[in-house]
């Protein structure tokens, strides 16, 4: 069978995606992960305003309001960090947060956390992992249950369940065989191309819009500069996450290995941080691309 390569689905999320005419392919990406038709109306800011100096802003690589105005959170993660379920839980929470204005009525809207990690987090064979809180369980009579949910402020009488669901996507964990209609989309997220039997919701979209052979030279330009900073920075964190091992083996210390491996990471990003300033890439997609913040960025 045929096998057409594309653009990633990672770089089409961060910098293609977001006008109207494309909304079909995160339509179809959604549907076949949450098994409901599903419908992108409007993409988000991507952050927000911090509301105080030392505040976080919740710097998302993409963030769509789809039916009925419930929200679907996607965050993408080449390299492991420390605090990547602080940093999901923290994006959610600012989702749900956004919602809700003084002196108006606590409307929830249902949000959704989709997360792409290209390592394993500890993975053994799983590639697709979801997670909900599905309500109140009774401690001494386990038979009752009180489900996190709100009656609709139209007043219908129905509950609507309003807790977040989670979904963590390892692509580098996918074996390549097909179990259900999704795995087509995991394939996409692991090798960037389509092959021609695939028939998932967006996927034919996605092969026509993203098709690397139709980029200008302009365009192609950039994400060959992307995927090169992009290798540069995984050669640096191996090479300077192996010297961070070696120093923790050297002085014995369990403390002396964790550092080793966050100095190796943090100097490995910050190297290839100055090299993407060099070549006078904008200082917010160079934040995106290696997990620094802006301040850390200009201090270089």
């Amino acid at each position: 069978m045929e096998e057409r390569t594309i653009v990633s689905l990672d770089y089409a999320m961060k910098y293609i995606l977001r006008d109207k005419a494309d909304f079909g392919i995160l339509s179809g990406f959604l549907s076949e992960l949450l098994c409901r038709k599903v419908t992108v109306d409007t993409i988000l800011e991507s952050e927000s305003n911090k509301a105080e100096p030392g505040g976080k802003t919740n710097r998302v690589d993409l963030k769509a309001r789809i039916d009925d105005g419930e929200i679907a959170v996607f965050e993408i993660q080449f390299h492991q960090l420390i605090d990547f379920f602080g940093k999901v839980l923290f994006g959610v929470s600012k989702a749900i947060v956004e919602q809700v204005t003084t002196g108006k009525l606590y409307d929830i809207k249902k949000v959704y956390s989709i997360n792409i990690a290209y390592y394993d987090l500890g993975a053994k064979r799983e590639y697709l992992f979801s997670g909900k809180f599905g309500g109140f369980c009774g401690l001494h009579f386990d038979d009752e249950h009180i489900p996190f949910a709100q009656a609709p402020v139209a007043g219908t009488g129905a509950k609507v369940d309003i807790h977040p669901e989670y979904y963590l996507i390892l692509p580098n964990m996918f074996d390549d065989h097909l179990r259900g209609r999704f795995d087509e989309w995991i394939y996409v997220l692991k090798k960037s191309a389509v092959r021609s039997d695939f028939t998932a919701a967006g996927i034919a979209e996605a092969a026509e819009k993203l098709d690397f052979l139709k980029m200008t030279p302009a365009e192609r330009e950039a994400y060959n500069r992307f995927k090169d900073n992009q290798c540069d920075l995984d050669n640096l964190m191996l090479e300077e996450g192996a010297r961070g091992r070696a120093k923790g083996r050297a002085e014995g210390r369990a403390e002396g290995r964790a550092e080793g491996k966050a100095e190796g990471r943090a100097e490995g990003k910050a190297e290839v941080a100055k090299e993407m300033k060099r070549d006078g890439m904008p200082v917010e997609k160079v934040a995106k691309m290696t997990g620094l913040s802006v301040d850390e960025i200009n201090n270089l």
